[in-house]
């Protein structure tokens, strides 16, 4: 089905644009190849590696594959909604208005938009800066600044050498705590062991803690637990832990997503998470999705810390993300008593690599008491 859709837009493009085109037949044959070819980028990155979520091209082909995806998609658009300016005009001209040179115009921006689009999304993020104010928050705790990671989607379009530098970035924050909120790669542990390795060097006083997305359940998701953990990560399944300072406590704790059930995994217990927490005890939740954010609120979480969404990616697109996930797409919202952050993604996947308006960050939290 959705080779069929990037087909019949690959077709807009051909018939509205390429054939009206003054050039010779052969290099309209091989512009209309091209974006052919790019339009089915995801049944090529299934021809690489069996999946659709990790394309194992060299990274200059995954960046070239998504800049014209993306121009494909935003042309496609522009021709229909000119096609449908001429259908309103038809009647008051009595012809169809030549819009030839409006047409090179959005080949033109949609190419642009794709590009840019696709340089804002392939960057180590800069910093975003929050606080919020928890109840009961301890003093002890009154500036305790977490770094949320979420989304990396380590990758050939994140490789080692982003990796690297994300992990540069992050440990010059000297945060207190460092949590990966899901969806580490894109790919196996045999392709994504190296890209994966600067992951060991990151730093926090009171370490990393970290929990499952949904991209881990489309590979081998238990040898990618098992492998973080031995690189000094703590995977939260169904957990928490007790952070201390003196006699104040801070409860973190961690589910995994919620497609672990249905591929053989233990399906998310909140109820089981928090099992012998202390009560007093402020809690931050991470799940990886959001949608679930008012039953973590019944349940008396103070804050949650998610993901998955991407923030839309694109402005305007955002609001496509809404329903499937409650509503939580970007940013902080507040769910009766509980404070609810949803991460725009420290990168993302590389299957559509575009971020217009919903910029990825690299986000620094920092806790205060509230009244």
């Amino acid at each position: 089905m959705f080779k069929l859709v990037t087909g019949i837009l690959w077709l807009i493009v051909f018939v509205r644009f390429i054939l009206p085109l003054p050039w010779p037949w052969a290099l309209k044959a091989l512009l209309a190849l091209v974006l052919l070819i790019a339009s089915q980028y995801h049944y090529f990155s299934r021809l690489s590696s069996g999946s659709v979520f990790s394309p194992e091209f060299p990274r200059p082909l995954v960046v070239a594959f998504n800049a014209l995806f993306g121009a494909i998609l935003f042309l496609a658009l522009f021709l229909l909604a000119i096609d449908v300016v001429s259908l309103v005009v038809l009647p008051f001209i009595g012809a169809f208005p030549d819009f030839t040179e409006l047409r090179y115009a959005a080949a033109l921006l949609a190419l642009a938009l794709s590009a840019f689009g696709v340089s804002r999304a392939i960057i180590v993020p800069p910093l975003k800066d929050i606080e919020i104010a928890i109840p009961r928050l301890d003093a002890a705790f009154d500036g305790y600044r977490i770094v949320q990671l979420t989304d990396l989607h380590i990758s050939r379009l994140f490789p080692a050498a982003w990796t690297a530098a994300m992990v540069e970035r992050t440990n010059a924050l000297e945060s207190d705590l460092i949590v990966i909120t899901g969806d580490f790669i894109d790919g196996s542990l045999e392709h994504r062991r190296d890209d994966v390795e600067p992951l060991r060097g990151l730093r926090a006083r009171d370490g990393i803690l970290a929990i499952s997305g949904n991209h881990e359940y489309f590979f081998d998701a238990q040898a990618f637990l098992m492998h973080f953990e031995a690189m000094g990560m703590r995977m939260l399944s169904n957990s928490h832990a007790v952070i201390e300072r003196g006699d104040a406590k801070l409860v973190v704790a961690g589910i995994p997503d919620r497609s672990a059930r249905r591929n053989g995994f233990d399906a998310p217990d909140l109820g089981v998470a928090l099992r012998n927490a202390p009560g007093e005890a402020p809690v931050i939740l991470l799940d990886h999705q959001p949608m679930q954010a008012r039953h973590a609120a019944a349940a008396g979480v103070a804050l949650q810390l998610s993901g998955h969404t991407h923030g839309g990616m694109i402005r305007g697109m955002d609001r496509l993300m809404a329903r499937p996930n409650n509503g939580f797409v970007s940013g902080l919202y507040q769910v009766g008593p509980m404070q609810l952050y949803v991460n725009n993604g420290t990168a993302l996947w590389p299957g559509f690599a575009l971020r217009l308006g919903r910029p990825a960050e690299l986000t620094r939290i920092t806790l205060r008491r509230k009244g």
